[in-house]
């Protein structure tokens, strides 16, 4: 079980927390110029890294708050938290 840690309560259990999916993700625009095919690559298309994935979390059964992860897909290390619209912090995965 991952301990992850809540930028807003502090550390605890993964069965609190909700992945939301991968993070940083940019909604195309604008909407008269967006095709279906640029539509459907935002809405379904997803990286599936070997290594370090920014991804989303609710703390569903804590403060109710969504955060940014940076965890290695690989040893489900966390690399970083950091709340949501806050830059990307840098990694030892530098990226």
């Amino acid at each position: 079980m991952l301990l992850i840690l809540c930028p807003y309560c502090g550390p605890r259990a993964e069965i609190e927390f909700r992945c939301g999916g991968e993070s940083h993700i940019e909604r195309p625009g604008p909407y008269s110029e967006v095709d279906d095919g640029a539509w459907a690559d935002y809405l379904f298309t997803r990286k599936n890294p070997k290594g370090e994935h920014r991804e989303r979390w609710l703390h569903a059964a804590g403060c109710r708050q969504w955060f940014n992860v940076a965890r290695d897909t690989v040893s489900h290390t966390i690399l970083a938290v950091y709340p949501m619209g806050k830059t990307r912090p840098p990694t030892e995965a530098g990226t």
